[in-house]
C-alpha cells in the first residue's frame, strides 16, 4: 500500500515529503486513515539520532496518532469501519514474556515493536510512523478514542498523557498525596491535569515564571520558579511524596531528590543526551527512591483516555500543516509551543515528493 509521508533521510536532515509502502493487512489488521500526530520531542531525538546510532534512515517519525478505520481484515472483531481510533509508541510485542501477559508491553522482553525508527513483528520490515496519511496495525495494538475527545487534542495523549498518568497510578496518586512536576511542558502540563483529577495537592518547579498563571489555570496548587526562588525550595525539603521529572535536559538530580519526603520517590520519564551524576546520600538519608516510568500498556492506555473522557482532560495543542514541521522542531528545541504540536495530516492532501 502505497503512502505518503515526510520523513529525515539521514541525521539532523530536514523532513521532506517521502512516498513509501506500508505492508499489506493481514487478518487481524486494520488500515487507518491518519487525521492528526502530535510532535514528540523524541521525534526530534531519533531525527537528529541523539540516543547513540539507534536511529535508521529514512525515518518518518511519529507515535501520537488518530484517525478514522477506512479497512478491516476478515478476522478482526474490536473495530469496525469508520470507527474513531489511536496508536501510541508501539504496533506490537512478543505476547509471550511475562510483562506482556501482565499487559505491560512497553516493557516486553524483546522490546515492543516500535511505531517508527523499529521493526515490524516479521523482524524485517521497517516501521514508519504518523507523520503520513495511513498506517496499518494489528487490532490489538489499536485504541478506541471516545466520542467526547477531540481527535487533535487527543493525538497527544497516546505518548504525553499516558507517561504521566503511569507513575501517577502506579505511585499511587490521590487526595492526601503532595505531587511535584519537574517542568511544564508537552508532559508537565497532561501531569498537572491529570494529577489534579485524581485529587492530588499538585506543585509545578518550573523555570519558566511566564506559566505560573497557566499552571494554576490547569489545576496546579503550587507553582515555584526554580531558577529564582532558591529559598523556597530549600523550604520544600522533604515536602514532596512523589516527584515526576519530565525534562529531557541534564539537571541537578540531587535537588530535587532532597524534596522528597521519608520514602518518596523521583520518578524519571524523559531520557537526557548525557548522563546525570547522583549522590548516594541524597537516597540513603530518607529511604528514597529514584525510579524510571515509561508510556504504559495497551489495557493501561485504553484507561488513560477513558479517564482523561471523564474528567474532560486534553492536551493543549498548537495545530500545524506538515510543511511547517521542520519549524515546529526548531520551536520545540526553544520551548516555543502551549503546549503540543499536533499536525493536520490532511495537509497532505495534494502534496507530492
Amino acid at each position: 500500500m502505497k503512502v505518503l509521508g515526510y520523513a529525515a533521510q539521514q541525521a539532523k536532515a530536514p523532513l521532506r515529503p517521502y512516498t513509501f509502502e506500508r505492508r499489506n493487512p493481514g487478518d487481524n489488521d486494520v488500515v487507518i486513515e491518519i487525521q492528526y500526530c502530535g510532535i514528540c520531542h523524541t521525534d526530534v531525538h531519533q531525527v537528529n539520532d541523539e540516543w547513540g546510532g539507534k536511529s535508521t534512515y529514512p525515518m518518518v517519525p511519529g507515535h501520537e496518532i488518530t484517525g478514522i478505520v477506512t479497512r478491516v481484515g476478515p478476522k478482526v472483531e474490536r473495530y469496525k469501519v469508520d470507527d474513531r481510533v489511536g496508536i501510541g509508541c508501539f504496533i506490537d510485542s512478543c505476547r509471550q514474556c511475562t510483562p506482556c501477559l501482565e499487559g505491560l508491553e512497553q516493557y516486553c522482553k524483546e522490546g515492543p515493536n516500535l511505531t517508527y525508527n523499529g521493526v515490524e513483528k516479521d523482524g524485517k520490515t521497517r516501521t514508519q510512523g504518523g507523520y503520513s496519511n495511513k498506517i496499518v496495525a494489528d487490532e490489538n495494538y489499536v485504541l478506541h478514542i471516545p466520542d467526547n475527545l477531540p481527535m487533535d487534542r487527543a493525538a497527544p495523549l497516546l505518548c504525553a498523557g499516558i507517561t504521566m498518568y503511569s507513575p501517577l497510578m502506579h505511585w499511587k496518586a490521590g487526595p492526601g498525596k503532595r505531587i511535584g512536576i519537574i517542568g511544564l511542558g508537552g508532559l508537565g502540563h497532561m501531569g498537572v491535569k491529570i494529577a489534579h483529577a485524581l485529587g492530588t495537592e499538585v506543585t509545578v518547579l518550573s523555570h519558566s515564571n511566564k506559566k505560573r498563571d497557566e499552571a494554576k489555570k490547569m489545576g496546579a496548587d503550587k507553582f515555584y520558579d526554580t531558577s529564582v526562588d532558591t529559598d523556597s525550595l530549600k523550604n520544600l525539603e522533604s515536602y514532596f511524596d512523589l516527584i515526576i521529572n519530565t525534562l529531557s535536559v541534564e539537571i541537578d538530580w540531587n535537588r530535587y531528590l532532597n524534596l522528597l519526603a521519608l520514602d518518596g520517590t523521583m520518578v524519571v520519564v524523559g531520557i537526557p543526551e548525557k548522563e546525570t551524576t547522583l549522590a548516594a546520600s541524597s537516597l540513603i538519608k530518607p529511604r528514597r527512591s529514584l525510579a524510571g516510568s515509561v508510556i504504559g500498556g495497551i489495557q493501561e492506555n485504553q484507561e488513560m483516555l477513558d479517564f482523561c473522557n471523564e474528567h474532560n482532560i486534553t492536551s493543549d495543542i498548537e495545530l500545524i500543516p506538515i510543511q511547517k514541521v521542520n519549524e515546529a522542531y526548531q520551536r520545540l528545541v526553544n520551548s516555543d509551543v502551549r503546549y503540543r504540536f499536533v499536525i493536520d495530516t490532511k495537509s497532505l492532501d495534494g502534496q507530492t515528493e
